[in-house]
């Protein structure tokens, strides 16, 4: 008998051939026996690029779609449930944001795996949007959108920067897009749904909680996929590098940016569909303001996601503003349902394009710490989308005109398309690692 060993992945297993027909037989069972048992202690296979994209637009669209933006096609039908103001809509949109901002803050600096932190977050917006349709008292919703924009903020952070690092060795734009279409898809998800109930004179708190059950159904769909992936961490830390990136101005200018984008359009994005009812009261009208608004950010991200290849991250990210800036300024000059849906269409479409090419654009700067860079451009996003709905509580004007808050919020998208023109050497602020694969590809 001539004993021989394999070292395999997860251990070292004993195959003992014999040449008489027994032994041979009763070794050749041992070995299989350990064989198999070795290969189930190998690792998970990672997720395939397609699996991670789907995955990403699921999280995205559960986050955004109901942990952010579900209030904007319930806030109608709560006014009429309950008879909220609009200075009440805004306390509710603007607890979330605070939320939001206190949740991306935290994930700046955090170390935790991104799929944990990724599964957290999905869990708890559906929790707490059930508990939205539990209760009465405003003060409780107050701490349940507070609770819904921190999951939010996690589940937003880790979604964009385990997605894009997945996805960054494949070079397949159209996957990225895929991933930012979530938003949208979430956003006409959940205003389709609450047009339906509406239409048969449905509760908001029936919203509240079908939302909550389509959120947890969504969830438990991606729960294996997300438990596949094998990395160690979130943290970008745990890779060597001999050059980390390291803040500098270029990189406070993109969360400024990623700030007035953020405010600009979350004054449209709270309260089109209340701007919409000032106009048509009939649900089945102003009620689709919403859904167009989530089919543009849906449809925007696919149908660019190879641009920046031509224009540039940040070229791609000056035109979203100018566009949005344009599109929030409508209803001020055209005060109709059809300029309000005109207004919907515009800014929808931008707010993901330009949320697309400022990520990708975190992504090359600062390549495998991009979760840092990523978490400050969303907290200052998170600011600027906290600020804007207490500007609409304090200058509103009489009669519910939104005219004045619609014109501060285009001014300072303009301001920010100057400064993202300002844009220095690309080459200076990319980082290391990622200069060398470019060096690398270009090699024949």
């Amino acid at each position: 008998m001539k004993p021989f060993f394999h070292a395999e992945d997860c251990g070292i297993s004993l195959v003992c051939r014999c040449e008489t027909g027994r032994g041979h037989h009763e070794n050749h069972a041992v070995g299989v026996t350990h064989h198999s048992q070795t290969l189930e202690r190998k690792p998970a296979r990672a997720p395939a690029p397609a699996a991670v994209a789907l995955a990403g637009l699921t999280a995205v669209a559960i986050a955004m779609g109901i942990g952010r933006f579900a209030l904007t096609p319930i806030l109608p039908m709560m006014q009429q449930d309950f008879g909220l103001s609009v200075s009440d809509g805004g306390w509710l949109a603007s607890a979330n944001y605070l939320g939001f901002l206190f949740s991306a803050v935290s994930a700046i600096s955090v170390r935790v795996r991104s799929t944990t932190a990724l599964r957290v977050g999905l869990v708890v917006i559906a929790i707490v949007t059930l508990g939205m349709g539990l209760t009465t008292e405003f003060a409780i919703w107050i701490i349940l959108r507070a609770l819904a924009g921190i999951a939010n903020a996690w589940a937003q952070v880790f979604a964009f920067a385990w997605c894009l690092e997945k996805l960054a060795a494949v070079q397949r734009p159209l996957l990225n897009g895929v991933v930012f279409a979530g938003v949208g898809i979430g956003i006409t998800l959940a205003g389709g749904f609450c047009l339906l109930l509406m239409a048969v004179n449905g509760s908001s708190a029936e919203a509240w909680i079908g939302l909550a059950l389509i959120s947890l159904i969504a969830t438990t769909a991606i729960w294996r996929i997300l438990g596949a992936d094998d990395d160690a961490t979130a943290g970008e830390d745990r890779r060597p590098t001999a050059h980390p990136w390291q803040w500098n101005v270029d990189s406070l200018r993109l969360v400024l940016c990623f700030g007035a984008s953020g405010f600009g359009y979350i004054i449209p994005a709270t309260f089109l569909p209340a701007m919409a009812r000032q106009f048509i009261p009939d649900p089945l009208v102003f009620g689709w303001s919403w859904p167009i608004f989530g089919a543009a950010a849906a449809v925007a991200p696919l149908a660019t996601a190879g641009w920046a290849q031509v224009l540039g991250n940040r070229y791609l990210w000056i035109l979203s503003h100018l566009v949005m800036a344009f599109g929030v300024a409508i209803p001020v000059r055209w005060p109709t349902i059809s300029g309000i849906m005109i207004a919907a269409l515009l800014v929808g479409a931008t707010f993901m394009i330009n949320a697309m090419a400022s990520m990708e654009e975190a992504q090359s700067i600062a390549g495998p710490h991009s979760t840092r860079l990523m978490a400050a451009m969303i907290a200052g996003f998170g600011t600027g989308q906290m600020v804007g709905p207490i500007l609409v509580s304090y200058v509103i004007g009489p009669g519910v005109n939104f005219s004045k808050p619609l014109l501060i919020a285009s001014l300072v998208l303009i301001a920010s398309v100057y400064a993202l023109s300002h844009e220095p050497a690309a080459k200076q602020t990319r980082s290391p690692e990622r200069n060398l694969r470019s060096k690398n590809e270009s090699c024949p």
